[in-house]
Parts: C-alpha cells; sequence; structure tokens
C-alpha cells in the first residue's frame, strides 16, 4: 500500500482498499475494527481483544505492532490505547459513514425548528452536514458555518445566505477552527445553533479536540435558541473534553435507537427531547 505524504494514518487504515485475499480481507477489516474499539473505550486489555476477536496472542500482537507503527495505538503491559492523535476523532469521510440512517433521521427532526427567513449556526459535524439537502425547503434563510463540506454542498442553493466563517483549516475534519474562527463567530447573532458532539457521559457532553469544543461554545454563546443532535451511540462513548450540559440546550434530538433509561434521564431534568424516527427516510434516501 502507497501512503500519501501527511495523509493522517486513521484516513489510511480506513479508507485502505479491501484486498480480493480472504485472508488478507479480513486481517484489514479485524484492525479497523480494533482501532474503532480502542478509539471508542480509550484502553483495553490485550487479552480482551484476543476473546473479541477469537484469535491467537501472537496474531493479536501483529496487528497491534502494524497499528502502533501508524502512530493509531500505543501498547502497553498488556494494555492497549489510544494515541493523543487517534484520540481526535477519526475523519470526516469515516464519521461521516457511521449511523448514517440515524444521522438522516435527526437531521430531518432537526429541519422541522426552523422557520424561514431564520439565521442558522450548523457546526462541521456530519450529523449537521445531513440538514444541508434540506435546508432548501425552508429557504429564505441565512446559514452560518465554519464546514467546508458543508459549504460546497450548499454554495449553490438558492435563497440560502451563506456566510462562511475563516480560520485555520484542519483537513481532518474539512473545517475551519481557532481563534479567528471563534472571533468571526463573536461578531455575529443568529436565531438557530446545530450542534452535535462525540460523547454524553452522565448528563455531560464532551468532544475529543478542545479546539473543536471552543469553535461549538462560541456558537452557542451567540445564538438564540441551541438544539444539540446525538445519535444513540453517543451515549455508548468516551471523550476528553468537556463542552456543556444537556440541561444547557433547548432542545435535544435523539434516534429512536436510544436507549428509554437514556431518555427518561434527559426528560427528568427538565429537558424538551424529540425522539428522531427511523420509518420516515424516504424523501432523504431520494435525494441522495
Amino acid at each position: 500500500m502507497t501512503r500519501k505524504k501527511n495523509a493522517p494514518a486513521l484516513d489510511l487504515i480506513f479508507n485502505d482498499v479491501i484486498p480480493s485475499d480472504s485472508r488478507q480481507a479480513r486481517q484489514l477489516t479485524r484492525r479497523q475494527l480494533i482501532v474503532e474499539a480502542v478509539i471508542q473505550e480509550g484502553s483495553v486489555r490485550i487479552e480482551d481483544l484476543v476473546e473479541r476477536f477469537g484469535i491467537s496472542l501472537m496474531t493479536i500482537h501483529r496487528d497491534l505492532d502494524e497499528l502502533e507503527e501508524r502512530g493509531l495505538l500505543r501498547k502497553g503491559r498488556g494494555i492497549v490505547s489510544a494515541t493523543p492523535t487517534s484520540l481526535v476523532e477519526a475523519s470526516d469521510l469515516y464519521r461521516s459513514s457511521r449511523q448514517l440512517r440515524e444521522k438522516q433521521a435527526i437531521a430531518k427532526a432537526a429541519v422541522e425548528s426552523i422557520e424561514p427567513g431564520q439565521s442558522l449556526f450548523l457546526d462541521d459535524s456530519t450529523t449537521v452536514f445531513q440538514m444541508a439537502r434540506l435546508l432548501p425547503g425552508k429557504a429564505p434563510l441565512t446559514v452560518i458555518t465554519n464546514s467546508l463540506s458543508l459549504i460546497n454542498e450548499m454554495k449553490d442553493s438558492s435563497d440560502i445566505n451563506l456566510i462562511s466563517l475563516g480560520g485555520q483549516y484542519q483537513s481532518w475534519c474539512n473545517a475551519f477552527l481557532g481563534q479567528i474562527t471563534r472571533h468571526e463567530i463573536s461578531m455575529l447573532s443568529a436565531d438557530l445553533c446545530f450542534v452535535s458532539m462525540s460523547a454524553i457521559v452522565n448528563g455531560q457532553i464532551f468532544h475529543q479536540s478542545p479546539e473543536m469544543v471552543e469553535t461549538k461554545k462560541a456558537m452557542y454563546d451567540s445564538a438564540s435558541r441551541r438544539i444539540l443532535l446525538a445519535d444513540h451511540t453517543k451515549f455508548e462513548k468516551r471523550a476528553l473534553y468537556r463542552y456543556l450540559a444537556l440541561a444547557d440546550f433547548d432542545l435535544v434530538i435523539v434516534d429512536e435507537l436510544t436507549p428509554e433509561s437514556e431518555i427518561d434521564k434527559i426528560r427528568n431534568q427538565g429537558i424538551e427531547v424529540r425522539i428522531a424516527k427511523l420509518g420516515s427516510l424516504h424523501s432523504v434516501h431520494n435525494g441522495e
């Protein structure tokens, strides 16, 4: 395999072409799953990986040696952990393919909160990105975003006043972050803010990137109404940096696969929750 110069290691492992040889295909798929598991959990006992994947200790060490060489994981005494760089979320290309139906359903429910003529902050999350193709139906609108993916998706939309936030471009999320981005956000005021995150733990919201947290907070501070989008897997994950509390949002939108216990915890705090149904996605899929 030829590696692109300076390409993120996560892009390399998740975008590797599956070889025709069945043994190599199983090996690559297994290594992708190992990376995903360790990033999600932070650290995992090597013996647990042996049991989880049904392979020998020698095989798992070969896999981990390769992944450590790529800079994705770090082996310790019986433990494998994610490196600081891989704990920053996987590339937007990888993230966009995960829980796609759930994200589309959540996006459809989110757009129902919008009225024509309003101004919106949209963050660079792949869940919020799914709103893009639905927004022209609510036009005229003003859309403010730091996401290059969203900018490219919406640049030709009629009746959408698109405001692009500048800053330092980050290839891993295909978006602009940093002090310049936050300053530009602070100069604006929007009716609504739509954001997502990496993890929800004990009613607190977390993300793997401190720069991303600061950008999302700036959008939150500059909007009148704040809406959080969270698919059910966010309640199963962990991340490093605290963002805000669920109670800080005016509305939380989850998908119908979210455990009832989690939904009850949110509602018991007096937070409005909207549950997106997965069975009503025909109009979304037809647009692909």
